[in-house]
């Protein structure tokens, strides 16, 4: 008698799929569901990203399943997973939504106004000037700098950026990708300024201490 949690089942969905293939297809998912995307301008996931490419719609499916809809950007060699249900939110403190909300803004007017082309590079001391001149009113919510760490941290696991620590905090290098355009979905500045007043706003009247951005993880594990 066969151990049916040991065997793969000859007759199951993926019985039609070569071992190798099974194996990719796998792997495939798990990077989308652990970090929202597959970089294939990275070394090590070139090599992923074109299996996943010449297999979209296997990809595509299961996604579906999922409630993911996978966007594909061949120029830049990403596939990424933006969710469609609400199961899939990020859960945010306040201090990590108001980071991701500047570094947006900042990706935003380097591409749209000084025609910089991705990744758009900052250092962590212009993000931390940035995010002082546009969140004032919410100095008390700004991350310190142990907390700013964990917080590009993150974003870097979730391949919404590249972090480059260096001892001195301010000099750290911080290159945003586009994936972020997508995590937090802004159709206009004008779109991006409304929402962040609604920030500033409730956290004001409500001493609001998380928010909700759409990405692909069960939550901030630093909550």
């Amino acid at each position: 008698m066969s151990d049916n949690g040991s065997t793969t089942n000859s007759n199951g969905l993926l019985a039609r799929l070569q071992p190798q293939d099974r194996e990719r297809l796998g792997e495939a998912i798990r990077r989308l569901m652990a970090h929202g995307s597959i970089l294939g301008l990275e070394p090590s996931q070139t090599d992923l990203y074109h299996w996943c490419y010449q297999n979209r719609p296997w990809l595509d499916e299961f996604a579906n399943l999922l409630d993911l809809k996978l966007h594909w950007e061949h120029q830049d060699r990403t596939v990424q997973a933006v969710p469609e249900s609400s199961a899939f939110l990020l859960r945010l403190k306040l201090d990590a939504t108001l980071v991701l909300l500047t570094l947006w803004y900042e990706f935003d007017t380097a591409i749209r106004d000084r025609g910089e082309t991705p990744p758009v590079r900052l250092t962590a001391q212009q993000l931390n000037d940035s995010l002082a001149a546009k969140f004032e009113p919410l100095k008390k919510f700004q991350p310190s700098p142990t907390r700013l760490r964990e917080i590009l941290a993150l974003a870097q696991r979730k391949n919404l950026l590249r972090f480059t620590p260096d001892a001195a905090l301010e000099r750290s290098v911080i290159e945003v990708f586009p994936t972020l355009k997508r995590v937090i979905p802004f159709q206009s500045i004008e779109e991006w300024n409304k929402n962040a007043e609604r920030y500033l706003v409730a956290a004001k009247e409500a001493g609001a201490e998380t928010a909700a951005l759409p990405e692909d993880s069960e939550g901030d594990k630093d909550e």
